[in-house]
């Protein structure tokens, strides 16, 4: 199955043009990874690449802060739209991340666990600073916190997709493929989601 870059691009494309409110949800976003586990040795011959690899062990981290952001909503005093979509993130993503972890151990390449959101920062992740924001937040302030931050997750996500699909060679082995692409195609459908959640709270 080959890369499904057209599809990826007018995503991107799709949610830079959301607007001010999409920028100002931008703003901070960390393009840095830290590194985790043993350096990544590629076998000769085999059908995925290192950045095939880096890709899954960082959308693990990127995955598991989603579920820490989805599961404050309960404790948080969400609206109840707000907390059926962050329990829906809460309940795909865990699956998801087994589904990561089990393919890099295939590969018998290192798999990180859902604590490494707190050492890695990938593409969209909120900062120490934004997390402890949104803990602290309550009822429609929560709402707007946690809409505004995985908006800018989500794009996040997407981003590694596209950088995956842009590195030589990758993005081609086919379970990593058809889930990169899946990532793509919920993630951009929640964004669709929660800018129209954004415009249903009272103003500020």
């Amino acid at each position: 199955m080959m890369a499904q870059r057209p599809i990826i691009a007018f995503a991107v494309c799709s949610l830079l043009a959301g607007g001010a409110s999409f920028a100002s949800a931008q703003s901070g976003m960390d393009h840095s990874m830290h590194r985790m586990g043993p350096e990544i040795v590629i076998p000769k011959g085999a059908l995925y690449t290192k950045a095939d690899v880096e890709f899954m062990q960082g959308m693990i981290a990127h995955h598991a802060q989603a579920i820490v952001m989805s599961k404050l909503a309960e404790a948080n005093g969400a609206n109840p739209q707000v907390l059926k979509l962050s329990r829906k993130i809460d309940q795909s993503q865990v699956p998801e991340i087994h589904i990561m972890q089990d393919w890099l151990r295939r590969y018998g390449q290192f798999a990180p666990d859902t604590a490494s959101w707190h050492d890695m920062r990938m593409d969209g992740m909120l900062t120490d600073a934004e997390i402890k924001e949104l803990s602290t937040s309550k009822g429609v302030v929560f709402d707007r916190a946690f809409l505004v931050g995985m908006i800018k997750h989500h794009a996040g996500a997407i981003k590694m997709v596209d950088d995956l699909f842009k590195a030589p060679g990758a993005g081609q082995e086919v379970d990593a493929n058809v889930f990169a692409n899946d990532v793509v195609t919920a993630q951009t459908a929640e964004i669709g989601i929660m800018r129209r959640l954004l415009t249903q709270l009272p103003p500020k």
